[in-house]
C-alpha cells in the first residue's frame, strides 16, 4: 500500500524503532493542515455509486482513503498511548526531527494529490448535471416513450410454489408501471401476503406467492409516460403434480392464522365418483366438508371447476353451500358438461380439493341411426352484417357418416328458431347474415346423415348484432389510469364523396364462405358512409357487385356462392348520399375452397391396465394438425365389432382414463382427432386390454363408478351412477285410509268409557293376569308403563272390542303385551308378526277391534306456547279403518311427570297435530291413540321430553309421515310430507337415507346426491331378501335439517302375485291404465295417483273398476297428463303400482291410438316409377299387409283411370303390389299419379308428381327406349363407328354390330362417296373394320378385306359412315374426322409415334457432334421441339435440325463447352406430349467432343493428301520412233511432290524424257522418240504431308512390220 513507502528499509530495523516509526506516521497523518486544501463545496458532496455513461448505478466504489486508524496501525488506542508514555519514544523523537519532518511533507503532497483528483472529480460531475439539465430544458433530444429493455418472461410452476416476474424498462420522464392480471389490475393491499410489487433503478418485478389455479392466467405490464404507452405480456401455468407428493415441493401452508389465531383443518369426504349421465338429465355432484374447529359465523371459500375453469353460477349449473355440504347441480346434462370436476375448499390456513370425472353421453335420437347432437357452440365474430358461429362436431355418427350441419338462430325474448342454411355445411364454422342491426341472438346447431337429424346443440350465449366499437362504446372502456374513455367517430363532413377503404383483407377462406374485413375510410360525409363489395374472377377485369341490394354498414363481409375451385379478387367501395367513392386496392387472387385440411389419424394406441373398471390410453398425436380441437376415444369388446364412445367431448391431451369397462372383459381402443375441418380417420386398433386392476390401484379421476347388481359395472353404454338422474317423484300423497266423521268419533271414544267404568278392579288380577272380553294384557301394564288413571281408563278401551276373532283377539293381545317394550322393538315385532296374519286371517268388518297403539311420536316444529306432534300409523288396525287420533300431553318437572291432560277432543284424521297453550321453557311428553269404528285403542307408550321452546335454527325441521309403497325385490317407492317447520328458507330439497335393517348406525348412506324437489322418491338397486330402514332429510338454503323417524324395517322381496299397470290402447283409440289385484277382500278400494296425489279431478281421467280390475281412462290425452300413475289398494298387503308416461311414451300412445283410431294400410314402399322393355312406364308401389277383400283406384289428376288400351292395372294381393304400365308418355300424361288403397277400416294412399322437367326428362327417356328398342329389331349397331391407332400406327376405324344375317350388307362411305369392294373392308366376330395403313401400299388380296393407304394425311380427313341393312331395316353410324375430330386422331398418331421413339443419343461427325433418335414412322405433320437447358433452341447455322428416314437428329457444328448442358426432344400430341432427354455434359461431352476432333482431322487429311486425279491410261501402245506425250492432275495441300518411276525405279528428266510439274497441278511425260528400250512400267508418285498415292501406266512400243524386214 501506498500508506508505507519505505517499507523495504524499515524492515531491517529492530522492533521498537519499526513501532515508533510508524506511530510518527499516523500522528502526521492525523495533524495535516487541512486549511492548505480547497473548499469542497455543497454541490460535490462525495459519492460511492458507480455510474455509467447514461448515469445509470452499476455498482459501489470504496476510495483507498477510506479507512481505521486502527487497521491501519495494528494498535488499540490503550496500546498506543502505552507507547507514547515509553522512555524510549521521547528519546526517539528527538533522534529522528528530520526523519518526520520528511514524512509529514510527503503525506501532505498526497493529501494534496488526493484533493485535486476529488476536485476533477466534482468538476467533471457539474460538467455533466449541467449537461442534463439542459437536456431536461430540451424537451425534443431528452423525452422518449417507453421501452422494455429486458420483457417478462412466462413461467410454468408446480402449485404452492413462488413466482417472479421482472422487466428493466427505460424512458423519460421514468414511465409509470402498473401490473395488470387477466387485464384487471393487481392491487396488492387487496390481496395481502399474495402479491408483492417491488421498483427499484428501473428494475421492476411483480411476486406472485404460493401459487394456485386462480394465478393460471396472462400477466400485463403497462409502462405508460407523457411520451406514450407500451405493454409486455407472459403467462403463468400453475400445474398440480398428479401423482405422489414431492418432498422438494412446497407443502400447502396449515400454519396458524394471524387474523383469528385458529389452524383450520379441512376434511372433505362423502365425496361423487366418476358419474356417468345423459343429455337433458339432471346430476348433483356433493361432498360433505368437516372444518375443524366449527366456527358458527366462519365462511370457507367454496368453488367449483371443470377442467380446471371456474364455474360460475348459471342456468345450466347452481351452486350450494349448506355450512357442512357443497353441492352442485347441473340442471340439464350436455356434453359441454364432461369434464373433471373439482370442488376445492379453501380457508385461512390452506385449502383442500377432490376431483372426480363427469361423462355425459348423448341422448336417444328421434329417428334411429341419427348423429349425436353437436356441442360447444360459440360466437368468433359479431359485428353489423354477420355472425359467425362455430362449434365442435360429436363423437357419435350414428354409424353414417356425417352429411353437415345446420344452424339455427333465435332473437333474444322470443321462441322462433330459424334455419340459417338451407343445405348442410361440413365446416364448422358459418356466418350467419340477415341479423338485425342491435338485436341479440342465440344459436344453435344441428348435425345430419342419412337416416335424420340430431337433436339441438346447447344454445349459445346472446350475443348482439352490432359492430364491437358499437359495443365498446355502450359500456364502455376504461383503464386504470385515465378513468373512463369515451369513444367517439370524428365528426363527418358534409357533402363529401368517401375515400377509398383501407386495408382490405381476406379474413377467413373456406368451401362455403369468405370473410372479408377492412378499415374505413378518412373522409366521410355527413351521415356516415356504407359499403359495396366487388368481386371477379382472377385474370379477368370483370368487376360485380355483390351486395346491389342492400349496402353493408359494418367494415366486415361474408360471400357465399363462390365457385369452389376458383380463384377471386375482391375490392370494396364506399357510399354515402354525395356518391359513391374509388374502390380500394383488390385483395390478392383468393381460391375458394377449405385452407384447413383435415388432421392425419393418431397412432400408436396403447392401452395400460388401471382399475376394474378402467384403462388409461395413451397415443402419439397427429402429425402436421392444424388447429387441433382434440381427440375422440372409442372402445369394443374383442370379437363384438360394436364400438362405444368412451368420451363425447373431445380431450386435448394423448392420454386419457376410459371408465365405465366392465371387469375381466377384453377390449380394443381406436382414437380419431377433430378439428374444424371433420373429423379424422380411426387410428388403427390398439392391442386388447384385459380389464383388471393394475398393481397399486391404478389412477381414478376420483371414485371409481358404483358396482351393479351383480358386482359388475355395466356395459359401456348402460352404465347407471348412484345418482338416478331424473326422479320419479313429486309430492306426498293423502292418507288413503278411510276418514270417519268427529262426531262418530268422540261417540265411540265416550262409549268405550262408559264401558270401561263397569269392568272388575284391574287389581284383582295384578299378579296372574285375565282375560276381559276375549282380549288379555299383560300384568301391572298401568305400572309398567307408568301411567295415571288416565292411561288406565284407556286400558279398558279394549274391553269395548266385542266379537273378536281369534286372529284378531291374538294380535290386540300381542299388542298389549308389547306395550312396554320399546318403541322400535315394538315397531319390529308389529311390522312382522301382523304382516304374517294379514294374508291368512284378515279381520272382518262384523269383527273388528280396536287399533293397535301409534308410536314413533316427533316433533316438527315448536314455538313459545305450541308444539306440533307426528306420529306413525298403527301396525295393525283392527280390521277397519282409522277414523281418527287423540293426542294427550302431560308436564314433566324436574324428572317427574305430571297428569295427562287430552290436546283434542275432537280426534284427528291426520297423523300430526298442533298441541297448543303450552308453557314456554317447560318440559312436555305425549302420547296418542287410534280410534276405528270398533272404539279408541290403547295409547303408545310416552313419548320422549320435549322442550318447549322456539326453533330458531336456520335449517328445516325433520319431514314426517313415511310411507313405503309398490315394494319389489329390488325397488320400492318412499313417500312422505314436507316439514311443518321450515327454517330461515323454504324448503328447496330431500335427501334421502338407507341403511340394513340389522346395520348399526354408522351404516347409513345416501340415496340421492342430487336433492330431489318431489316428496316422494323411486329407490333402486336393493338386494333381494335384504330388509332395509329409511329417513328423510330436508334441505334448503342454509343447509340440510334434522332426519325424519326412521321407517319400519322392509323385506325387499317381490310377492307371488304382483302385477303392475299395464297400457292399453281399444280398437276406438282410447287409452288406459288397468290394474288387477287378485287379493281383494270386501273394504278394498283401488285408490288412484297422479304423481303420488289422489286424482280427485274426472276431467282429465275416469276411473272404472269392475271385479278386481280398475281401468283409469284418459278423456283427452295430453301433455298436460304427463307424470308418474299409480294405484293402490287398501286394505290389502302393501298391493300398489305405478307408471311412468314420459313425454315420449305419450307421443308414442297417441300415434298408436291415432292409428287405431284411423288405421292405415302400411306401405313397403311408395309410389315409383320406372321404365321397361319398349320404353313403357310402370307405376308400382307395394302395400306391407292388404287381405282379399282390398281395392284400388288409380287415380290421374283427380280423374279416376280404368283398364284399357292406353293402362294395364295389375294387383297381385299375394306379394301385395300394385302396378299400372302405360305403353308412352305423351304430352297430355303430365301431372299427378295417385293410387288409393282401401282393406276394410284401413285406407291409404301414394301420390307421384311427374311435372316440369322431371316429365319432361321421363318421356325423352320413355322415348328413346321405344326408338332403341324399334332400332334392335333389325341389323344394329352394338358399338358405334370408332377408331384406334395401332402400335404399327395403323389407324382402323371400327364398329360392332349385332343382328345380322347373310343377307344383311354392310357400306362404307367417306364423304357421301362409297368404298368400293376392292378397296377391301373386313367383317370378323360382329367386328367391322376399316384399316388406313401407316407403311404404305400392299398387294391386296381377296382374303384381307382391309382398305390400306399409302400415307395417313389431311387427304385421308372426312366424313366417314357405315350402313347396315337388310329387310328388317337399317342403321347408320357416323364419325367425324373433320377439323377437331382429325386433330385428335392426328394427336393419338402422335402419341404413338412419341411412345415408339428410342431414347436420345449421341454420335459425332467431323462436322461436330450430333444427337438423334428413331421413330417407328414418321409423319410430317408430327410438330417436335428441341430443348436446351428447358429453353427451346433457336437454330442457326452452326445448330440445325433434320430427319432422316426414322431418325431425327440435331447437328451441332465445331461444338464448344457453351454447348454443354442438357438437352430434349419435346413430341407434341395435344395434350402433356413426350419428352426425350439426354445430358451432353461431362464424360459424355469429353468423348463425344475426342471423337469429333479425330473425324475432323481425318476429313482434313483425305481432303487434302496427294492425289493423282487422273489423265494416265493404263496402256499405252506406240510405234517406235513416234514422241509419247501423257499429261495428269495432281491436287493436294501442300502442293505434293512428284516422283517418275520405270520399272520402280525413279527417273530424271533428260532430252530423252522430258518430265515437267505446272502450276502445282499438271504434271507431263514426253519421250521425244520412243524405241525399244523406252517399254516397260512407268509409275508417277505423289507425296506430301497428309499422304502419297500413285498411277501405274505400261508403254509398249512396237516395230512396223515394213520396218522389222529390213532390220531382220
Amino acid at each position: 500500500m501506498r500508506v508505507r513507502p519505505r517499507e523495504a528499509e524499515r524492515e531491517s530495523e529492530n522492533s521498537n524503532w519499526h513501532l515508533f516509526h510508524v506511530k510518527l506516521k499516523l500522528s502526521s497523518h492525523s495533524g495535516l493542515d487541512e486549511s492548505r486544501l480547497s473548499p469542497v463545496t455543497k454541490r460535490a458532496k462525495p459519492t460511492y455509486l458507480a455510474l455509467d455513461k447514461e448515469n445509470q448505478i452499476i455498482g459501489y466504489v470504496v476510495p483507498i482513503f477510506r479507512g481505521s486508524q486502527e487497521f491501519a496501525t495494528g494498535f488499540s488506542d490503550t496500546e498506543e498511548k502505552r507507547v507514547r508514555d515509553t522512555a524510549a519514544y521521547m528519546a526517539r523523537r528527538d533522534l529522528f526531527t528530520s526523519g518526520l519532518e520528511m514524512e509529514r511533507s510527503e503525506q501532505t503532497s498526497r493529501k494534496e494529490t488526493m484533493r485535486e483528483s476529488a476536485e476533477r472529480i466534482s468538476l467533471n460531475k457539474r460538467i455533466h448535471e449541467h449537461g442534463e439539465h439542459f437536456k431536461r430544458m430540451n424537451e425534443d433530444s431528452l423525452m422518449h416513450a417507453p421501452n422494455f429493455v429486458i420483457k417478462p418472461r412466462s413461467h410454468t410452476v408446480w402449485e404452492n410454489q413462488c413466482v417472479r416476474l421482472h422487466c428493466t424498462v427505460s424512458g423519460w420522464p421514468d414511465p409509470r408501471v402498473v401490473w395488470y392480471k387477466n387485464n384487471v389490475t393487481i392491487d396488492p393491499l387487496a390481496h395481502p401476503g399474495k402479491f408483492k410489487l417491488q421498483s427499484s433503478y428501473n428494475v421492476h418485478s411483480l411476486e406472485i406467492n404460493r401459487c394456485d389455479f386462480d394465478d393460471t392466467a396472462q400477466y400485463r405490464v403497462s409502462a405508460m409516460n407523457s411520451k406514450g404507452e407500451l405493454s409486455a405480456f407472459a403467462s403463468v401455468v400453475v400445474k398440480r403434480f398428479k401423482g405422489e407428493i414431492d418432498d422438494s415441493l412446497p407443502a400447502p401452508r396449515h400454519g396458524p392464522v394471524s387474523e383469528y389465531g385458529i389452524t383450520f383443518k379441512t376434511h372433505i369426504v362423502d365425496t361423487f365418483g366418476v358419474s356417468f349421465g345423459r343429455e337433458g338429465e339432471t346430476m348433483s355432484l356433493g361432498c360433505t366438508v368437516i372444518i375443524y374447529p366449527h366456527l358458527h359465523h366462519y365462511q370457507p371459500e367454496v368453488q367449483w371447476y371443470r377442467d380446471h375453469v371456474l364455474l360460475t353460477e348459471s342456468k345450466w349449473s347452481h351452486m350450494h353451500w349448506s355450512g357442512d355440504r357443497a353441492t352442485l347441480t347441473l340442471t340439464h346434462l350436455n356434453k359441454e358438461d364432461e369434464g373433471l370436476y373439482t370442488l376445492r375448499v379453501t380457508t385461512k390456513s390452506g385449502y383442500e380439493t377432490y376431483s372426480a370425472y363427469v361423462f355425459v353421453r348423448d341422448s336417444d335420437a328421434e329417428v334411429e341411426g341419427a348423429p349425436g347432437a353437436p356441442l360447444d357452440v360459440c360466437c368468433l365474430d359479431a359485428n353489423k352484417d354477420y355472425i359467425i358461429v362455430s362449434w365442435k362436431q360429436p363423437a357419435v355418427d350414428g354409424g353414417e357418416s356425417i352429411l353437415g350441419y345446420f344452424v339455427d338462430r333465435c332473437e333474444v325474448g322470443t321462441n322462433h328458431w330459424c334455419q340459417c342454411n338451407d343445405t348442410p355445411i361440413k365446416f364448422a364454422r358459418f356466418p350467419v347474415t340477415g341479423l338485425v342491426e342491435g338485436r341479440s341472438y342465440i344459436f344453435r346447431v344441428r348435425a345430419v346423415n342419412k337416416s335424420g337429424m340430431s337433436h339441438p346443440s346447447r344454445v349459445s350465449e346472446p350475443v348482439a348484432a352490432m359492430d364491437p366499437a358499437d359495443r365498446a362504446r355502450m359500456r364502455g372502456t376504461s383503464a386504470p389510469w385515465t378513468g373512463q374513455i369515451i369513444v367517439t367517430e370524428e365528426e363527418p363532413a358534409e357533402g363529401i364523396v368517401p375515400g377509398r377503404p383501407r386495408e382490405l383483407q381476406v379474413t377467413e377462406a373456406t368451401k362455403n364462405y369468405v370473410v372479408l374485413s377492412w378499415k374505413p375510410p378518412g373522409e366521410k360525409g355527413l351521415e356516415g358512409v356504407m359499403y359495396y363489395v366487388e368481386k371477379c374472377v382472377s385474370g379477368s377485369d370483370s368487376w360485380q357487385r355483390v351486395n346491389t341490394e342492400i349496402p353493408v354498414r359494418s367494415p366486415r363481409f361474408a360471400l357465399f356462392d363462390l365457385a369452389e375451385g376458383k380463384s377471386y379478387n375482391f375490392r370494396v367501395r364506399c357510399c354515402n348520399s354525395a356518391g359513391v367513392g374509388e374502390p380500394s386496392d383488390p385483395t390478392e387472387a383468393t381460391t375458394v375452397g377449405d385452407k384447413l385440411d383435415i388432421p392425419s389419424a393418431p397412432s400408436k394406441v396403447v392401452p395400460t391396465r388401471n382399475t376394474d373398471t378402467s384403462v388409461v390410453v395413451s397415443w402419439e398425436a397427429s402429425h402436421d394438425a392444424k388447429e387441433l380441437v382434440g381427440y375422440y376415444i372409442e372402445a369394443s369388446l374383442v370379437g363384438s365389432n360394436v364400438w362405444e364412445p368412451c368420451n363425447n367431448k373431445p380431450v386435448n391431451a394423448t392420454r386419457f382414463i376410459c371408465h365405465g369397462l366392465m371387469t375381466e372383459e377384453t377390449y380394443v381402443l381406436r382414437v380419431r382427432a377433430v378439428n374444424a375441418a371433420g373429423l379424422s380417420q380411426f387410428s388403427e386398433e390398439s392391442e386388447p386390454v384385459k380389464v383388471k386392476a393394475a398393481i397399486g390401484g391404478g389412477i381414478p379421476h376420483g371414485v371409481l363408478p358404483e358396482m351393479g347388481p351383480g358386482g359388475n359395472v355395466g356395459q359401456l353404454t348402460e352404465h347407471r351412477p348412484r345418482w338416478t338422474g331424473k326422479h320419479e317423484t313429486v309430492q306426498s300423497p293423502p292418507d288413503t285410509m278411510q276418514k270417519r266423521k268427529a262426531q262418530a268419533d268422540t261417540e265411540a271414544r265416550q262409549g268405550a268409557r262408559a264401558t270401561s267404568s263397569g269392568l272388575a278392579d284391574p287389581t284383582e288380577s295384578k299378579n296372574k293376569g285375565g282375560k276381559r272380553g276375549g282380549v288379555s294384557w299383560a300384568p301391572n301394564l298401568a305400572k309398567d308403563l307408568s301411567v295415571s288413571g288416565s292411561v288406565s281408563d284407556s286400558l279398558t278401551d279394549i274391553v269395548t272390542a266385542a266379537h273378536l276373532d281369534p286372529v284378531s283377539a291374538e294380535v290386540q293381545d300381542q299388542a298389549v303385551k308389547t306395550a312396554g317394550e320399546p318403541e322400535a322393538t315394538q315397531a319390529r315385532k308389529f311390522s312382522v308378526d301382523a304382516s304374517a296374519n294379514r294374508k291368512t286371517a284378515r279381520p272382518r268388518r262384523e269383527s273388528a277391534a280396536s287399533p293397535t297403539p301409534p308410536y314413533g311420536i316427533s316433533v316438527l316444529e315448536c314455538v313459545r306456547d305450541a308444539m306440533v306432534l307426528a306420529w306413525k300409523q298403527p301396525t295393525f288396525i283392527g280390521g277397519a279403518d282409522i277414523t281418527g287420533y287423540f293426542v294427550d300431553y302431560r308436564e314433566v318437572i324436574d324428572g317427574v311427570p305430571g297428569k295427562w291432560h287430552e290436546a283434542n277432543i275432537k280426534s284427528v284424521s291426520e297423523r300430526a297435530y298442533r298441541v297448543t297453550d303450552l308453557k314456554e321453557n317447560k318440559k312436555y311428553q305425549f302420547q296418542v291413540r287410534a280410534a276405528n269404528m270398533a272404539g279408541v285403542g290403547i295409547p303408545s307408550l310416552p313419548s320422549d321430553t320435549f322442550l318447549c321452546e322456539e326453533w330458531t335454527i336456520a335449517v328445516p325441521g325433520p319431514p314426517y309421515d313415511l310411507e313405503i309403497r309398490e315394494v319389489r325385490s329390488d325397488s320400492l317407492v318412499l313417500l312422505w310430507r314436507a316439514p311443518v317447520y321450515q327454517g330461515r328458507d323454504p324448503v328447496n330439497g330431500f335427501y334421502i337415507d338407507i341403511k340394513e335393517a340389522d346395520a348399526p348406525e354408522e351404516a347409513w348412506r345416501g340415496v340421492n346426491t342430487k336433492a330431489t324437489e318431489k316428496t316422494f322418491f323411486k329407490i333402486k338397486n336393493l338386494k333381494e331378501a335384504e330388509t332395509y330402514v329409511f329417513r328423510v332429510r330436508a334441505q334448503n338454503k342454509a343447509g340440510v335439517g334434522k332426519t325424519s323417524e326412521v321407517t319400519d324395517p322392509v323385506h325387499a322381496v317381490t310377492k307371488p302375485g304382483t302385477t303392475e299397470i299395464v297400457v292399453d290402447v281399444d280398437d276406438d283409440g282410447v287409452i288406459s291404465l288397468n290394474f288387477e289385484c287378485s287379493d281383494l277382500n270386501a273394504d278394498s278400494k283401488f285408490v288412484w295417483s297422479k304423481n303420488y296425489e289422489e286424482i280427485t279431478d274426472s276431467t282429465r281421467m275416469t276411473m272404472e273398476t269392475k271385479g278386481n280390475m280398475s281401468k283409469a281412462i284418459f278423456n283427452t290425452p295430453g301433455e298436460e297428463d304427463i307424470g308418474i300413475y299409480s294405484c293402490f289398494v287398501t286394505h290389502t298387503d302393501g298391493v300398489s303400482a305405478s307408471y311412468t308416461l314420459s313425454e315420449e311414451e305419450l307421443k308414442k300412445l297417441l300415434e298408436i291410438s291415432h292409428d287405431h283410431k284411423f288405421p292405415i294400410i302400411p306401405l313397403k314402399s311408395e309410389l315409383a316409377v320406372e321404365l321397361m322393355e319398349k320404353g313403357r312406364v310402370r307405376f308400382w308401389l307395394q302395400a306391407e299387409k292388404i287381405s282379399a277383400n282390398g281395392k284400388v283406384d288409380y287415380v290421374f289428376n283427380d280423374n279416376l283411370l280404368s283398364q284399357g288400351e292406353k293402362y294395364k292395372m295389375h294387383f297381385d294381393k299375394d306379394t301385395g303390389v300394385i302396378e299400372m304400365i302405360m305403353e308412352c308418355l305423351n304430352p297430355e300424361d303430365e301431372g299427378t299419379f295417385t293410387f288409393q288403397l282401401q282393406d276394410g277400416k284401413a285406407k291409404n294412399q301414394s301420390s307421384l308428381v311427374l311435372i316440369g322437367d322431371v316429365f319432361k326428362q321421363l318421356q325423352k327417356e320413355s322415348e328413346f327406349q321405344r326408338k332403341e328398342w324399334f332400332r334392335k329389331q333389325g341389323p344394329h349397331f352394338i358399338e358405334y363407328l370408332s377408331y384406334e391407332v395401332t402400335p404399327e400406327c395403323c389407324v382402323v376405324l371400327k364398329c360392332k354390330v349385332g343382328n345380322m344375317k347373310k343377307e344383311t350388307v354392310a357400306l362404307w362411305y367417306k364423304d357421301g362417296r362409297e368404298l368400293k369392294a376392292d378397296e377391301h373392308l373386313s367383317f370378323a366376330e360382329g367386328v367391322l373394320t376399316l384399316e388406313i395403313a401407316q407403311r404404305g401400299s400392299t398387294a391386296d388380296t381377296d382374303d384381307d378385306q382391309v382398305w390400306r393407304a399409302a400415307k395417313i394425311s389431311k387427304k385421308d380427313a372426312g366424313i366417314y359412315e357405315v350402313v347396315l341393312k337388310d329387310d328388317r331395316g337399317k342403321d347408320t353410324s357416323t364419325l367425324n374426322l373433320t377439323d377437331q375430330g382429325f386433330k385428335d386422331l392426328m394427336n393419338l398418331v402422335f402419341s404413338v409415334i412419341a411412345n415408339s421413339s428410342t431414347p436420345l443419343k449421341i454420335t459425332s461427325t467431323d462436322e461436330g457432334i450430333r444427337l438423334y433418335t428413331f421413330v417407328n414412322y414418321y409423319n410430317d405433320l408430327l410438330q417436335v421441339t428441341w430443348h436446351y437447358k428447358d429453353s427451346a433452341i433457336a437454330f442457326s447455322d452452326r445448330v440445325k435440325s433434320g430427319v432422316v428416314g426414322e431418325q431425327l437428329w440435331l447437328q451441332i457444328t465445331e461444338p464448344t463447352e457453351k454447348d454443354m448442358g442438357k438437352y430434349a426432344i419435346e413430341f407434341h400430341d395435344g395434350k402433356d406430349g413426350l419428352k426425350r432427354t439426354v445430358d451432353l455434359s461431362g464424360k459424355a461431352f469429353d468423348d463425344a467432343f475426342a471423337e469429333f476432333q479425330r473425324l475432323k482431322a481425318a476429313a482434313i487429311a483425305e481432303r487434302n493428301r496427294a492425289r493423282v486425279a487422273g489423265g494416265l491410261p493404263d496402256v499405252v501402245t506406240i510405234q517406235e520412233g513416234k514422241a509419247l506425250n501423257l499429261t495428269c492432275n495432281i491436287s493436294g495441300d501442300p502442293v505434293p511432290e512428284v516422283t517418275w518411276l520405270k520399272n520402280d525405279r525413279e527417273i530424271t528428266s533428260d532430252e530423252h524424257i522430258i518430265l515437267k510439274f505446272e502450276s502445282g497441278k499438271f504434271a507431263s511425260f514426253t519421250i521425244t522418240a520412243v524405241n525399244t528400250s523406252d517399254s516397260g512400267k512407268y509409275s508417277i508418285l505423289v507425296k506430301n504431308k497428309y499422304g502419297t498415292e500413285s498411277g501405274d501406266f505400261t508403254v509398249s512400243v512396237f516395230i512396223p512390220e515394213e520396218l522389222g524386214g529390213k532390220k531382220k
